[in-house]
């Protein structure tokens, strides 16, 4: 039928009518279709907590979205942390499944991106010896990832016996964590102070954290003196993370840093039109311009556009006009002032950020850091919603309305006194926005 991103796609457009969109992204987000062959569809998600939150919860509805495009039952495997490897060396798949399309012939080059664009090719073609560390910072979904699988590609394509790593910033804190508390300390400085090529995606979200820092200052040290490629990507420049350590925000400095600015309307035109096109779809000009004038700073939302006018031209059997796609899309042109997030987000989130559980937060816990990010996801809700605050209070285990304003006007003091609260704040309302994008 397709390859098994396309029906990744499809299935996720399915199941969109049986789960919001928070509960979508909250747990699909960084999942890839691997593989799919006559009865068994496989997917990768490098985190093992949402590995299992997916098998436990979520397995029915992608078998019965599998069911309703091929009329046939599907075993669905979904693979975790450091199984994919294993997998691919069984099975003989492809190098990073699911991101075959992201390289350096399908990115389409602006003048917002341009410079980074040269910058990735060069490190691709001269590893080590261009830019090292390079470092691409700018907003979500302008084309950073697509950047660093290009790169992985292109070094993979040109050497093939090259230990390739790539890794997400917040992944990266989470397999620490494991790694100390099962012993497994030098496997895991192994496994990445050995890489030919190290990527790693929202390098953002280790500062603050003081092991990820520590284990990061190491394993650059050693990578840097063995001439070896380092990338990272962020949401901005090192000198703006208030609580990276001094020590590596000057080494992520010793490259190059470069930026991505949100595509002009000639670039996304013609972003519109190659992944169109790529897709099989041939849009008309005024569905084209249409598309360009009302999404105008992500390109990850350019791509979802497509892929959902793609599934409704199927679904539906529609041609695809202006007024077409105007049914099709019209919840994405909303301004995001029209979303107001809902307080399991902001907790979720929140849990996320500290690697703490949401029902301590919610609940009786009085550790340091659970208490600050109770006071935080409070202050959050009050914030970012409409909610009073007893209806706070009943969120946290039934608190009353004085002690949630004691909390709110707490953060509220700390972040004129702290940067880093302010910087933390800063974080997670990044991350609370980004379900939204």
């Amino acid at each position: 039928m397709n390859s098994p991103a396309d029906v990744w796609t499809k299935v996720l457009s399915l199941m969109n009518g049986d789960m919001t969109a928070t509960t979508i992204n909250t747990w699909f987000d960084d999942c890839a279709a691997v593989s799919l062959d006559e009865n068994r569809f496989v997917l990768h998600t490098p985190s093992n907590f949402k590995r299992d939150i997916i098998v436990s919860r979520y397995l029915p509805a992608v078998q019965k979205a599998l069911r309703e495009l091929f009329s046939a039952d599907f075993e669905v495997v979904v693979l975790g942390e450091g199984e994919l490897e294993q997998h691919n060396k069984s099975s003989g798949e492809s190098f990073m499944p699911g991101t075959e399309e992201y390289t350096f012939e399908r990115f389409v080059v602006g003048a917002s991106n341009k410079f980074a664009h040269a910058a990735a090719q060069s490190v691709a073609d001269r590893p080590g010896q261009s830019y090292n560390p390079l470092f691409i910072y700018g907003e979500s979904g302008l084309g950073k990832t697509h950047l660093l699988y290009a790169i992985a590609h292109k070094l993979h394509a040109s050497h093939p016996d090259f230990r390739i790593l790539y890794i997400k910033g917040d992944a990266f804190t989470n397999e620490l964590i494991g790694a100390i508390r099962e012993g497994r300390n030098q496997e895991f400085r192994e496994k990445y102070r050995f890489a030919d090529v190290f990527l790693m995606d929202d390098v953002q979200f280790i500062a603050g954290k003081e092991s990820s820092q520590e284990e990061m200052f190491h394993t650059f040290n050693s990578l840097y003196e063995a001439g070896r490629q380092i990338v990272f990507t962020a949401d901005r420049p090192p000198k703006e993370m208030l609580r990276l350590d001094d020590r590596l925000r000057t080494r992520f400095e010793w490259g190059l840093p470069v930026d991505i600015q949100p595509p002009d309307y000639e670039t996304r035109v013609a972003i519109i039109k190659n992944k169109a096109i790529r897709r099989g779809i041939n849009l008309p000009d005024p569905v084209l311009q249409y598309i360009a004038e009302n999404i105008t700073s992500n390109v990850r939302q350019i791509e979802g556009t497509v892929n959902k006018i793609l599934a409704f031209q199927e679904l539906m059997g529609e041609s695809v006009d202006v007024d077409t796609v105007t049914r099709a899309v019209r919840d994405m042109f909303k301004d995001k002032a029209d979303f107001l997030p809902s307080s399991d987000v902001i907790i979720e989130e929140v849990s996320k950020f500290y690697n703490i559980e949401a029902e301590a937060i919610r609940g009786q816990g009085r550790t340091k850091d659970t208490a600050q990010a109770r006071q935080i996801a409070m202050y959050q809700i009050r914030r970012m919603t409409n909610l009073s605050l007893k209806e706070i209070g009943r969120e946290f285990d039934n608190r009353d309305h004085s002690t949630v304003m004691h909390s709110i006007e707490r953060i509220e003091k700390l972040m004129k006194q702290s940067p880093e609260i302010a910087e933390i704040i800063k974080d997670i309302n990044a991350n609370i926005n980004a379900r939204y994008e």
